[in-house]
């Protein structure tokens, strides 16, 4: 049991991460976050509320995003999760696609409601399992959701940014991110190759905790049973336990 795989050290982070939360969000397309946050709620023995979009057995909503923006404005929302073809040191998003902007070489799905979500959740997680230099930029091409605004009031804003390589959290003050932990069997080094963009980083950076035997009895069981509603063929090949 002592073995994980990386999907699980990201599920175990994202759990932690969650801590005190009271209730959490979930968009689409997020097998990894989901399964962090059902964890969290495990590992709550049930005071966290998650919500996942496209779940009929953990998502309370029936109009989709409108009652998700809607307990967003209402502070009911604690945290979410973004991504971004483009992630920058600001923290600044991109949904929408590289190049010059509207006649791009790549086109993504769009921004959708990440701007409004990033003003007002007060612990928003990035997440991007891609760790390079084509995601990790020094500048987006273009601002789907800003990091951080000057002159307005947002309780909104980058908590923690999380890759496959290891874990920032986002020093507002600064503007800018932190490294606070490095993934088992990658390094320091490895991650400034990576990364377009500069971050703070403390003499002596900290490993990750690997999950322990009980936190993967339950990624391998229940958590997995349960995320298998939503996603079937990532729930698949987590291991069995």
């Amino acid at each position: 049991m002592s073995a994980f795989s990386p999907t699980e050290l990201l599920i175990s982070v994202i759990a932690r991460l969650l801590s005190g939360c009271r209730h959490v969000a979930v968009g689409a397309s997020s097998p990894i976050p989901g399964s962090g946050a059902l964890l969290a709620r495990s590992l709550s023995d049930g005071a966290l509320r998650v919500s996942v979009l496209g779940s009929r057995r953990n998502n309370f909503f029936t109009n989709g995003g409108v009652e998700l923006f809607d307990l967003a404005a209402e502070g009911r929302i604690d945290a979410f999760f973004l991504g971004g073809g483009q992630i920058d040191g600001r923290g600044n998003i991109n949904l929408v696609g590289v190049g010059g902007y509207p006649r791009g070489n790549v086109r993504w799905p769009g921004s959708f409601g990440s701007a409004y979500l990033y003003y007002l959740v007060p612990r928003v997680i990035l997440f991007r399992e891609e760790h390079t230099r084509r995601v990790m930029v020094p500048q987006v091409d273009f601002i789907s959701a800003p990091g951080t605004s000057d002159g307005v009031y947002r309780t909104g804003g980058p908590f923690a940014l999380l890759t496959s390589l290891g874990l920032f959290d986002f020093d507002s003050d600064k503007r800018c991110f932190r490294l606070a932990s490095v993934h088992p069997g990658h390094t320091v080094e490895e991650i400034r190759d990576h990364t377009g963009f500069d971050f703070n980083c403390p003499e002596v950076v900290p490993q990750t905790p690997a999950p322990d035997a009980q936190t993967l009895k339950r990624i391998r069981g229940p958590i997995r049973d349960d995320i298998a509603e939503t996603y079937p063929r990532f729930a698949a090949q987590l291991t069995a336990s």
